[in-house]
């Protein structure tokens, strides 16, 4: 992704403001706040310094999965939209951090980002290809409060934003404050907000993803995370999709409005663990709020009053373990024609097997098609691209036999398959025992998508191929991959494919993809595809 930050940095340049306010550096360094929370540790905050940070408040630092792109806010800059007609005005800054962890001067968005109206970055998707904003917005205009979202487009601009369809949001959002976030997934979002007319104590909620793009009415995370009379808000859901952290005065803070921790216990979203106050000096005698996370969980972002360079800072802290969320595994890659070799931009998706929901979504770049999800442990997943015209070669992570030793990021490329005659697609998704040829029900999600190309293209035929490693001899071979390719054929014909449009055949070892010689070239070469024969 080096390169398309790199692009998307030059074009912004052509088209945003000047610098922030200068300060004197010589004055005032790098402020770096060293607590003992008990013997022998130490947790340090980390000024971004002043290419980020000025004698103006700094405030909602929103970072990207990665740890390498920073949208924020910066407050009563000349260069704000509606800096000269309203008090406070809010406007989105962005910054980029480079291959020796050096931020660069802090940019000036331009429209559509910024409007003359408050403005605010939510959430970044793991790919960096989409951004939630401040604010509803309809064919690019403004239309009142509610929450957008933007998508990163071929020229290096993001598109206008489009607000999301929330069911019965305005029955929630009523009072003097309101604001989102969104997990990893893509699917899950989380506001914060009130329906008392003219209150500033929120709530937390939680929405859902629907097939048909909107998404369903928030739902309180419960009593344990929503106390009366209290201000709940600025939620951030980790990487591992179960560790919340969030902002409230409740009793037993430091001062003001404090960061605190919760892990959800199961899918209700209303069960959740004691909220554990994250302590000094990631909390302080003032009002603190924003927290935001890199995948790896080792560094929190957020904004600061103290000893920094002007009413409020960002910073970044190293977490100690027990304040970390669970590991996470990013998965990296490119989407690839599998005929031409050229890069795709595509969407993603995910699910688990053998249940085959849903569990995520992203995109991959417009301009190379790379791509990065954020995937918990102890889960099988499929993972796909789609495009018109293509089918999917699905790629099987499973994670669910991992040892969970930490924060690991794995490359995978994906690959998509014009529909046409003579191409071949790989089934990756297609398990069976190991001498056997009855399949697994984890096969049955991968074989489903076959039936449903098959539906959706009457004319087309194929041959369902089954192929095996050297290992073995050949008549076993033979035998064996002949009844699998048979396997998969008769379970097509038991969804409603006729026969007369499919054909199996097993080959054994003789048309091998790698060296036999080695684990991985075996493995490529223990396969089941099929290939169009009539389109």
């Amino acid at each position: 992704m080096k390169n398309c930050y790199l692009l998307f940095l030059l074009l912004f340049c052509c088209f945003i403001g000047i610098a922030q306010p200068s300060i004197d550096t010589t004055v005032k360094l790098i402020a770096q706040k060293e607590n003992v929370i008990k013997e022998n540790t130490i947790i340090k905050i980390e000024n971004l310094g002043p290419g980020i940070n000025s004698e103006l408040p700094e405030l909602r630092p929103t970072i990207s999965a990665d740890g390498n792109l920073l949208f924020f806010i910066c407050e009563n800059h000349p260069r704000n939209t509606k800096y000269r007609s309203v008090p406070n005005s809010q406007d989105i800054w962005v910054a980029f951090r480079d291959t020796l962890g050096n931020w660069s001067e802090a940019k000036h968005l331009a429209s559509p980002l910024n409007t003359t109206h408050y403005n605010a970055v939510y959430w970044i998707s793991p790919d960096n290809n989409r951004i939630l904003i401040r604010g509803a917005f309809m064919k690019g205009g403004y239309v009142g409060k509610g929450i957008s979202m933007c998508v990163l487009q071929e020229d290096g601009r993001w598109s206008p934003p489009e607000g999301l369809n929330i069911k019965n949001y305005f029955k929630y959002d009523r009072g003097r404050l309101s604001g989102a976030s969104m997990a990893h997934d893509g699917q899950t979002l989380l506001l914060y907000m009130t329906p008392e007319e003219g209150s500033s104590l929120n709530d937390i909620f939680v929405c859902f993803l629907k097939a048909d793009g909107s998404w369903t009415e928030p739902k309180s995370l419960g009593k344990k995370i929503n106390l009366p009379e209290t201000d709940e808000m600025t939620p951030y859901l980790a990487a591992d999709g179960v560790t919340l952290y969030f902002s409230s005065n409740r009793v037993g803070g430091l001062g003001d409005n404090d960061i605190w921790k919760a892990r959800r216990l199961d899918d209700s979203w209303t069960k959740w663990s004691d909220p554990e106050n994250l302590g000094a000096p990631i909390n302080s005698e003032n009002w603190d709020a924003f927290f935001t996370m890199d995948a790896g969980g080792e560094f929190a972002y957020l904004t600061t009053s103290e000893e920094g360079y002007g009413a409020s800072d960002i910073v970044r802290v190293r977490l100690l373990e027990e304040k970390k969320p669970d590991p996470v595994v990013m998965v990296t890659g490119n989407v690839y024609n599998k005929k031409t070799g050229e890069p795709i931009a595509a969407s993603l998706l995910y699910e688990t097997l053998p249940d085959g929901v849903q569990v995520g979504n992203a995109l991959s770049s417009p301009f190379d098609g790379a791509f990065k999800i954020v995937l918990p442990f102890n889960r099988n997943y499929s993972i796909r691209a789609t495009a018109n015209h293509f089918f999917s070669m699905s790629e099987n992570l499973n994670l669910d036999s991992m040892i969970q030793a930490g924060y690991t990021e794995i490359h995978k490329d994906l690959y998509l398959v014009p529909i046409e005659i003579g191409q071949t697609v790989r089934l990756n998704n297609v398990f069976f025992d190991f001498d056997k040829w009855d399949l697994r029900k984890e096969s049955f999600v991968e074989l489903d998508r076959v039936v449903k190309l098959l539906a959706e293209n009457p004319a087309i035929e194929i041959e369902l191929a089954a192929h095996t490693d050297s290992k073995g001899s050949d008549d076993y071979n033979y035998k064996l991959s002949d009844n699998r390719a048979r396997s998969v054929m008769n379970y097509l014909i038991s969804k409603g494919i006729a026969a007369s449009r499919l054909r199996s055949q097993g080959y054994g070892e003789t048309k091998p993809l790698a060296s036999n010689e080695t684990d991985d070239g075996r493995q490529l070469n223990r396969r089941v595809e099929f290939t169009i024969l009539k389109n």
